[in-house]
């Protein structure tokens, strides 16, 4: 019995290391990183975000030829570029941030369905969507995502009008007589 335990824990290559390191050298806690969701059966990893009214679908997969871009699908055969879709500098930033914040920005092809909403709202939505796919194509990518605050969703939305106001804060003016 006790030959067979030193037999596995040699066999091991992690404890093996451990072993010839010293129990000080040891890692302190390792974090433990969930399994990878397996993509669909074309290949595909999906996300969905979301921002005030805009919705982003988005399916990632690695690309075929190694020039991987983001394509933002307007109709059933139609796509545009983020440069073409987003003319605002800000969106396009917002749109590819967590693959440039992973370095995989020319790796992967994106193919994206926005709808509702406006323009900073979509690249918001489409900036959750794309990390989200991004932890289900690979785990480790999950730690500095959500530092950069990227698998957060943003709950802020526009506060409905009020009944006999003006606004939903604005009050008409008060009158004593």
């Amino acid at each position: 019995m006790a030959e067979q335990a030193l037999e596995t824990t040699i066999t091991n290559p992690e404890l093996a290391g451990e072993l010839m390191r010293g129990a000080d050298a040891a890692p302190q806690a390792a974090r433990v990183l969930p399994d990878p969701k397996p993509a669909d059966k074309h290949g595909w990893w999906w996300g969905t975000g979301r921002r005030k009214r805009a919705v982003a679908r988005v399916r990632l997969r690695p690309a075929k030829d190694g020039q991987g871009k983001i394509q933002i699908q307007s109709t059933h055969k139609k796509f545009k570029d983020v440069e073409e879709y987003f003319s605002e500098l800000r969106d396009q930033k917002d749109a590819t941030a967590a693959l440039t914040l992973t370095d995989t920005m020319g790796a992967l092809e994106v193919v994206v369905r926005l709808a509702g909403g406006g323009y900073m709202g979509q690249a918001q939505a489409l900036r959750l969507g794309i990390a989200r796919a991004l932890v289900g194509y690979d785990p480790n990518f999950e730690p500095a995502l959500r530092d950069a605050g990227y698998l957060t969703r943003d709950a802020r939305k526009v506060e409905r009008k009020k009944y006999g106001q003006p606004g939903a804060r604005k009050r008409f003016q008060f009158s004593k007589r």
